[in-house]
């Protein structure tokens, strides 16, 4: 699952073009203004003025990270009412080995967990359902899972069944994309690629004893970066790999060993979770939840009638609506993430990343250009009230031993965009205000966005109008957005109809970035790949990395190399708001790592919800 570091952001307000002000303004409003680049902008302020808003922007720091008592009695037992915040269906891929959206992962934060646990800087801790030891080389540890580890089944959580976890993802049936986080094993690859008859790197002492051999000692492995998922063995050992995904084992029955238990699922819809008696933490204070899908345009009326007790809240509708939520509180924390601009440029080949060197987006004059055409600190005051903020690399703030401050990235600057068309020979040949390509040749390019909440549609179109403000003909794919679910299925089968797209990452704990931009990862939805790129993240997690200031080194050139290159470049880094009523007591969000607060002490102060005023 994913972490958090609660790093402080101060935020500024910059007021940039008048033009690109008027864009943004344009895309909110009721008319679709999509197309048509050419209105008179009539401002009358100079390209680059800063100035201080008369409206203060919100910040990080305003918000708590944890809600604790109330001042009132906890009651016993009640129904806690969360929200899924989203206008298309969860998925229901119920396991960590398999699924891919975050609806998913929210689900499974209910009843589901890693053996190891971490504190707030992303190390594993002694505290989870599992204990380890490391060998003096530092690549053999030796797990132990505690005796009262249970599956909600009854059955005892086992080494092998931690073991059977790792021979899923290596089995030839296996068609999710978490192979790479245990690739470090030895003998993995070997057992992957059906050269080995099992993974050699696993060694069962005894049922509830497990040691991992890995290929080297590196820095990622105490960071949050082994495998620590299990499979109860005596429920899936029959069914083939290629169908797990699809099992009702997955889908409509899934067991874990968290706090509560799934007790029936509506599927895309809702899930039901009854307490988890036996859980090992010990006996939740709720007798039930219900998680259910609630669409962002009706989830601030949801949270005032107290229909929904928690939300992760959508940080473009807070300033409009802070005011009006009196019966909730709202939990904040910088989110290990970001939104980004990717360029599609290949296909996906006996699990190795390609690059098509013919397709537009292959040319990095052209993937510069359109950096420097869009403005991401005005989209981000403008839509979001500075809970998100210009990104710059793609390693995050939230992980500030490793985010390198001193690159700047793609700041706006439109002149710079055209003058890099110019020079590549991307020129107006026929007079229509847009570019052919070097050849002459027409240029449209296919933009993929996804489809639900207040901003995707005016921003979708923002970063439409700004491309072709510098020349550049870019349409939406299929000329809308796309369904949440629809999006991922085609960037993971590299639909070569994709040229562009805008999409969003968790980067998880470790900050190793391999699993989203390695030459294996099936994440690196751009499928660009080139021999420097393995060379920096073969470095970042080998034995030299093992010094922290090494391996700072590496990443730090990692970044840059990236923004030289841009085969993506991050928009926004994010805050993660989370409205939580005000009887519910002792909750911190999922990815509030390190907190100390855990699912079973969760609470009400009263049986039913709080209205707001």
């Amino acid at each position: 699952m994913k972490r958090f570091d609660r790093t402080k952001k101060k935020t500024v307000m910059l007021a940039s073009t008048t033009a690109v002000i008027l864009a943004l303004a344009a895309c909110s409003g009721e008319s679709d203004s999509g197309g048509d680049n050419n209105s008179d902008n009539g401002g009358t302020s100079d390209a680059g003025d800063t100035e201080e808003s008369e409206d203060a922007l919100f910040s990080i720091d305003d918000f708590e990270t944890v809600k604790g008592e109330n001042g009132e009695e906890m009651i016993d037992g009640g129904t806690l009412n969360v929200a899924l915040v989203t206008d298309t269906p969860f998925e229901g891929t119920l396991h960590p080995n398999f699924y891919q959206g975050t609806y998913d992962a929210q689900i499974l934060d209910w009843f589901e967990e890693s053996l190891v646990s971490v504190d707030e800087n992303y190390m594993y801790t002694q505290d989870g359902a599992a204990t380890f030891e490391v060998n003096d080389e530092g690549d053999v540890f030796t797990f132990t899972i505690g005796d009262n580890v249970n599956w909600s089944d009854g059955e005892p959580v086992t080494a092998e069944d931690w073991a059977f976890s790792f021979e899923v993802l290596g089995d030839e049936g296996y068609e999710g994309v978490r192979f790479t986080e245990a690739s470090n094993v030895q003998g993995f690859n070997e057992y992957r690629e059906g050269e080995a008859e099992d993974i050699s790197g696993l060694n069962i002492i005894d049922d509830k004893t497990l040691e991992i051999t890995f290929t080297e000692a590196n820095p990622s492995l105490l960071a949050s970066g082994i495998w620590t998922y299990a499979m109860p063995k005596h429920i899936f050992e029959d069914i083939p790999v290629a169908d797990m995904d699809s099992s009702p084992e997955v889908r409509q029955n899934p067991i874990g060993f968290g706090p509560f238990v799934i007790d029936s699922i509506t599927p895309g819809e809702a899930v039901v979770f009854k307490k988890n008696p036996d859980y090992w933490r010990g006996e939740p204070n709720l007798d039930e939840v219900v998680l259910s899908v609630v669409n962002p345009q009706v989830i601030t009326q949801s949270l005032e009638n107290g229909d929904v007790d928690i939300a992760i809240y959508p940080g473009d509708q807070y300033a409009d609506n802070y005011e009006k939520l009196t019966n909730v509180e709202m939990l904040g924390i910088i989110e290990p993430a970001y939104t980004y601009i990717g360029f599609q440029m290949g296909t996906m080949e006996d699990n190795k990343n390609v690059t098509d060197p013919d397709k537009a987006v292959s040319d990095i004059n052209l993937r510069k250009a359109m950096a420097y055409a869009v403005d991401n600190s005005t989209v981000a005051n403008q839509f979001y009230d500075g809970l998100r903020w210009a990104g710059t690399t793609l390693i995050p703030p939230s992980h500030p031993a490793y985010h390198d401050e001193t690159i700047e990235g793609y700041t706006y600057d439109p002149e710079k965009a055209e003058q890099i068309l110019d020079d590549a020979g991307y020129e107006d040949v026929d007079g229509d205000g847009l570019r052919e390509d070097p050849n002459g040749e027409k240029l449209t390019l296919n933009f993929a966005s996804m489809s639900g909440g207040d901003t995707a549609e005016p921003l979708a179109n923002y970063y439409v109008q700004a491309w072709k403000a510098v020349g550049i003909n870019v349409e939406l794919l299929d000329g809308r957005l796309q369904e949440f679910n629809t999006f991922y299925d085609r960037l993971k089968a590299s639909d070569q109809a994709i040229d562009v797209y805008q999409g969003a990452w968790g980067v998880g704990s470790d900050v190793d970035p391999t699993g989203l931009w390695g030459e294996e990862a099936a994440y690196n939805y751009t499928r660009w790949t080139d021999e420097k790129n393995n060379e920096l993240l073969a470095q970042g997690t080998s034995k030299e990395a093992l010094d922290t200031e090494k391996r700072q080194e590496i990443y730090s050139e990692w970044q840059e190399y990236m923004v030289e290159q841009v085969p993506a470049f991050p928009t926004l880094y994010r805050s993660q708001l989370t409205a939580v009523n005000n009887r519910v007591v002792n909750f911190a969000p999922a990815d509030a790592s390190g907190t100390g607060v855990y699912l079973n002490e969760l609470g009400l102060t009263a049986d039913t919800a709080e209205k707001a005023n």
